[in-house]
């Protein structure tokens, strides 16, 4: 398991430094606009662009933290298009935060394989990202809430049996297909309290405190002591 990455802090004549790279983005002109406007948020300064033909060439001075999950968000930006190559230019004082998700997360409360009951029954709830038959367990992450709070829940609920003809059956419900994430969008995506499970077969988030209960009694321990 792997934690949220953090870049190298340097001091440099006593205050906190951190690393900023050149990174040049090549990228059909069309789609210019958006690559300008996600490298921004992500404190990217623009200091050089040139035409290539139906390709525009863009130079950023930009944190090296920004960079974490900028490749594949390009690519989904420029539809598959965009080359980033980038390199070390200086250290720089910290230029503050790095907007990050605003979203909690579904987390499983407890071990089994997701039924399609549960997660028909859930879809209102957010974004999933594990498809029917996954196997799960406590403190699994398995998608990713509507509200900015963290969400326990159960995706292995089966229908209770009763005597009377069920009205639907599980192959009938309309599930959204789940959000598959790459292994740099996983790195970019957990927080600081949640891990990256790697496989040779899966990708798996998950909270560092697996228990709810004790997830919560750790919340009230940083509550009381701000």
């Amino acid at each position: 398991s792997v934690g949220k990455p953090h870049v190298i802090i340097k001091q440099v004549d006593g205050t906190a430094c951190e690393p900023m790279e050149r990174a040049t983005v090549e990228v059909p002109s069309d789609n210019a606009g958006k690559v300008i406007e996600y490298l921004g948020r992500r404190r990217g300064e623009m200091t050089h662009m040139d035409a290539l033909g139906s390709l525009s060439k863009i130079e950023f001075l930009i944190p090296s933290r920004g960079l974490i999950g900028a490749r594949t968000a390009l690519l989904t930006l420029s539809k598959g298009e965009a080359i980033l190559a980038h390199v070390f230019d200086h250290w720089e004082p910290d230029g503050g935060p790095i907007p990050r998700r605003t979203n909690g997360v579904l987390v499983g409360d407890r071990s089994g394989d997701v039924i399609p009951y549960a997660i028909d029954g859930l879809q209102d709830r957010g974004i999933f990202f594990v498809a029917p038959g996954t196997p799960v367990y406590e403190g699994m992450i398995v998608g990713e809430n509507n509200r900015a709070e963290d969400l326990a829940l159960n995706v292995c609920r089966t229908k209770k049996l009763t005597n009377m003809r069920a009205s639907g059956r599980d192959d009938n419900a309309k599930i959204a297909p789940p959000r598959i994430m790459s292994l740099e969008e996983s790195l970019e995506y957990i927080e600081d309290d949640e891990l990256l499970e790697v496989t040779p077969s899966n990708l798996r988030l998950r909270k560092r405190t697996l228990n709810e209960l004790e997830r919560k009694r750790e919340r009230k321990k940083v509550q009381s002591s701000v």
